[in-house]
């Protein structure tokens, strides 16, 4: 919320404020006075304006880089701009109409269709597109296989509802001999086929907390090796296809191969992202995290604008764009909105 000081910002200081951030989107350079005195439309002399730029700075609202006379939005500026000044640009009939047109050829595959709407946010925004797997806390369990790797390593595949399948690697304490992987197989697709997650888990606990005297070997292990598989929350996990991060390469905030560098290797690790989207999938409508307003400093000089999308009533997951700051909000916003909803739509006719 803001301050009372901000709140009485008056009409001129926020629409030169409005020129200022939309001169430094589209340009990217420092806006000094006597630009913003001949943009503004304002008979107004470049020492008033002077004057008005001297009181947003105190604010916080613009700051000036030590090389340069003119002056650059700071993230309370943007955040301003986003909810105050900003005029949404709705998406064009042509556009929405490809959007949706791509987003329906794709709808027959659900692996498919994230990767389609991840590139399409990214190719419609030239910045990076990101798309949740939608989440499978209720689907149920349709077959569970096993695959012996190296270091007592063992490859989970797990398909859910006869489609989307899920791969994971476990550590085990010793060495199984793929007879023994496939017996434990066997035996857990005999007690689980058919069972959401939590049920699963549940029903593990219970095994493991009873006699273990009516129990064979290959039971004992087979039900240790599921405690394994389905420790932890797997099934409110995100997981997320992103596209396009090779835009952020000749973004201007975000040049400097250290900076490219850890913001990737971010993107890879997912965890400290992937928590920002959880966030963003319990709110309502577009969020907006600017700068610092992610909490991860590796994000500093990002926005990430997100919306959740439904598949009925229920919402299963979230997508959205990364980009430096100065993003074209009044255009990245609408495109970001509608793709959450034609993603949504496209769900709901595969059932």
């Amino acid at each position: 919320m803001a301050h009372d000081r901000d709140e009485a910002l008056g009409e001129r200081a926020q629409h030169l404020l409005r020129i200022l951030i939309e001169s430094y989107i589209r340009d990217g350079q420092p806006v000094g006075s006597r630009a913003l005195s001949r943009e503004s439309g304002l008979q107004l002399s470049s020492a008033t304006v002077r004057n008005v730029m001297a009181d947003l700075e105190e604010l916080g609202f613009v700051a000036s880089p030590h090389t340069s006379a003119g002056r650059v939005p700071t993230d309370k500026g943007y955040r301003f701009f986003v909810d105050t000044l900003l005029q949404l640009r709705p998406l064009d009939e042509a556009a929405s109409a490809e959007l949706r047109r791509q987003v329906e050829a794709s709808r027959e595959h659900p692996t498919d269709l994230i990767a389609t709407v991840s590139q399409l946010l990214s190719s419609a925004t030239q910045l990076a597109g990101v798309v949740t797997l939608p989440r499978t806390r209720q689907a149920s369990i349709t077959q569970m296989e096993f695959v012996a790797l190296s270091e007592n390593r063992v490859l989970v595949v797990v398909v859910f509802n006869d489609r989307e399948v899920q791969n994971r690697i476990i550590q085990l304490e010793r060495h199984y001999s793929p007879d023994e992987l496939k017996r434990a197989s066997n035996f857990l697709n005999e007690q689980f086929r058919g069972r959401t997650l939590p049920e699963v888990r549940q029903e593990i606990l219970r095994q493991l907390s009873e006699a273990h005297a009516h129990m064979n070997q290959i039971m004992l292990e087979a039900i240790a090796v599921a405690q394994q598989v389905f420790a932890g929350g797997a099934e409110g996990r995100l997981e997320y296809v992103i596209k396009g991060e090779t835009n952020l390469m000749g973004m201007a905030e975000l040049t400097g191969m250290e900076k490219l560098r850890r913001l990737f290797e971010a993107f890879n690790e997912k965890r400290d992202f992937l928590h920002l989207l959880d966030q963003s999938l319990k709110a309502e409508g577009v969020q907006i995290f600017i700068g610092h307003e992610s909490g991860y400093q590796i994000l500093d000089d990002c926005s990430v604008v997100t919306a959740p999308y439904a598949d009925g009533d229920s919402v299963v997951g979230v997508l959205g764009v990364i980009g430096p700051t100065r993003m074209a909000y009044e255009r990245v916003i609408p495109i970001v909105e509608m793709t959450a909803k034609l993603l949504g739509a496209a769900l709901n006719s595969r059932r």
